[in-house]
């Protein structure tokens, strides 16, 4: 009787405190499943949209219509592919923790590297392509390597994003002293940027990951409140879900501009490797600390998901890396049309000489010193009395002259 009457106050005491517990975890290998396997087709798709729609202007790169693109079926099939697969990386975000989904934009740049060598018009010998294309291929391998190492030992909590849950997760101390350093961090790094004129990529785009840590946590909790609304318990009456959905659109548009930033001062390649390390980096750990995604890991999982981070970073850096840089447009200006440029058709005008050694034009050189080529040459005074004939001779000089 005794043991009868302990267990059943063990009973009651586990149902108590399961009832308590403020929101449902649970484990699930297969939500991590479906939610990968929608963010690599998303980044996928999104690849192959964005090179159909680059195809499509260079193919009408000469057209005399700058807007000839929205003619054809190729630039509009490259934007119905990207639609979906921004679609596809959205819903994975309500299926797989956050800093599972994140890393797993590797698949992008892994796509974009294949695509650009499969799809190359240059016929190149076999000694040239390996060189050129070998760190693209040893990139390649090292994403996917560290993509694997991501999934498998990836973070495996899951909790059902209802309106509660997130605001309990918005008002918890952990997520307000984060958001306290990252509000700091982004106001001492724009102050520099704007004031101090610091254009510095690593001080651009660590504003961009600032911003893009807010972008995620808020397409989580959105992904994750449509998800429980559509399996029946409605989450759209709470408040919380028109802010974080106002607050994915600012901080999305504020990441653009900051990135069109550098893309006017650095080259596209570098700021998508720094950019990837960096934001995911930081994306990480505002999943961390805003929904506690590694809880309940063990060590050993921690460092393989943290080794998979690196190997992934690795690659995307080779990747990158072996990309063509972009030169400058310098089109040929003519020294006539250069304000205050002169040049020998200038009436009482004459070149000027290059200061050097030497005084040369093109292949010709002499040995005239520039105190001797600056030298006026005059004509002599003569009187009235003098002959009509002295008055128009001119010295002639020689050489060393």
């Amino acid at each position: 009787m005794e043991r009868a009457t302990v267990s059943s106050v063990q009973m009651k005491n586990l149902l108590s405190t399961t009832e308590e517990t403020p929101y449902e975890n649970y484990f699930s290998y297969k939500d991590n499943l479906i939610g990968s396997l929608l963010a690599i087709f998303g980044h996928l798709i999104i690849s192959i949209g964005l090179n159909l729609q680059k195809y499509s202007h260079v193919r009408l790169s000469g057209s005399k219509d700058p807007r000839s693109y929205f003619k054809t079926k190729t630039w509009w099939l490259g934007l119905f592919l990207i639609l979906l697969g921004e679609t596809a990386v959205f819903s994975s975000y309500a299926f797989a923790p956050l800093s599972l989904i994140v890393p797993l934009s590797a698949v992008s740049l892994i796509a974009s590297s294949i695509i650009g060598i499969i799809f190359i018009k240059e016929k190149w010998k076999p000694k040239e392509f390996l060189r050129r294309y070998i760190l693209s291929f040893i990139g390649c391998g090292l994403a996917v390597v560290g993509t694997y190492l991501l999934i498998t030992f990836g973070p495996n909590s899951h909790e059902k994003m209802n309106g509660e849950n997130i605001v309990r997760h918005l008002v918890s101390w952990p997520f307000l002293l984060y958001m306290l350093v990252e509000i700091l961090a982004f106001c001492s790094l724009l102050y520099y940027y704007k004031q101090k004129n610091a254009n510095y990529l690593l001080i651009i785009l660590m504003l961009v990951a600032l911003l893009g840590s807010t972008t995620v946590i808020t397409v989580k909790a959105l992904a994750g409140m449509i998800l429980v609304s559509i399996q029946g318990t409605m989450q759209l009456g709470y408040p919380i879900f028109y802010i974080m959905f106002v607050c994915m659109v600012a901080t999305a548009i504020a990441q653009a501009s900051f990135l069109s930033q550098a893309s006017q001062l650095y080259d596209s390649a570098l700021i998508a490797s720094v950019n990837y390390i960096v934001s995911t980096t930081v994306s990480i750990s505002a999943g961390a600390v805003f929904y506690i995604d590694f809880r309940n890991e063990d060590v050993l999982h921690l460092c393989m998901f943290a080794l998979g981070c690196l190997i992934a970073f690795m690659g995307v850096f080779l990747i990158t890396r072996n990309r063509k840089k972009t030169k400058a447009f310098e089109p040929y200006v003519a020294i006539n049309s250069m304000p205050g440029g002169i040049n020998m058709h200038d009436t009482g005008s004459t070149i000027q000489p290059d200061f050097g050694s030497s005084f040369s034009y093109g292949a010709l050189q002499s040995n005239d010193s520039l105190s001797e080529i600056y030298t006026p040459a005059t004509l002599p005074v003569v009187s009235e009395e003098a002959s009509p004939a002295q008055a128009y001779k001119v010295l002639e000089h020689n050489k060393n002259e």
